[in-house]
């Protein structure tokens, strides 16, 4: 090195010459250890893309497997349901005492020549669906003096046949009917003559096998 020449001592410009050779070196340095660092940074980002690569993956893979489980269990669900409608009972008859008759009056009174109306409510009392043959042939309407002492008359006295009508009843579902009384007297099998039902006090009882409802008064005026 060639000796420092100057109006100042010569170790104040030795150590002028020595602190710009540290920046040098330090700046040196600082720029190695940034391109250093750098190359790190740019290796490190490709294992960590595996990884994200590889969870993305199980994700998927997961809601694959999920839907697949989920599918399955519908279809569980599904057979279960099936194999409940077909353990179902299915045409059982409704024996005598899984049903209750009601019978009620249209008007409490009517007056001599009006025909009475009546309807009936049959209804399944039961735990069970069912089946029953209701038609009119099978049902009896009847008409008792007040006292119960005196028949007047019944539905299948002159019309014992009657067009089958089998109705399916769910646990306390009912089936309704009306019948429609002429107001003369009748006896089984249609004999003697029939005649107007004089005024006074009756009752009605509805019957269904061995299934009778309570009685029902109305009058006739």
């Amino acid at each position: 090195m060639l000796e420092p020449n100057g109006p100042l001592p010569p170790e104040i410009y030795w150590r002028r010459r020595l602190l710009a050779i540290g920046a040098v070196v330090v700046a040196l340095a600082l720029v190695l250890w940034l391109a250093f660092a750098l190359l790190r940074g740019d290796g490190s980002d490709s294992p960590g893309a595996n990884p994200s690569t590889t969870a993305a993956s199980n994700k998927a893979a997961g809601s694959s497997s999920g839907a697949s489980e989920s599918a399955s269990g519908s279809s569980s669900a599904s057979a279960t349901a099936a194999s409940g409608a077909e353990a179902a009972p299915a045409g059982q008859p409704c024996p005598d005492q899984s049903l209750a008759v009601k019978v009620n009056v249209g008007q409490p009174t009517y007056k001599t020549g009006e025909q009475p109306v009546f309807g009936i409510v049959i209804t399944n009392i039961s735990s069970d669906a069912c089946e029953r043959d209701m038609g009119s042939g099978l049902q009896q309407i009847s008409v008792q003096s007040l006292d119960g002492q005196r028949r007047m008359w019944a539905s299948t006295d002159c019309y014992p046949d009657g067009t089958p009508d089998v109705r399916i009843l769910n646990p306390g579902q009912q089936a309704a009917f009306t019948v429609t009384w002429s107001g003369s007297s009748s006896q089984p099998s249609c004999a003697g003559e029939r005649v107007q039902v004089p005024p006074g006090a009756y009752t009605v009882v509805a019957q269904l096998g061995s299934v009778r409802s309570s009685p029902e008064p109305f009058n006739i005026a």
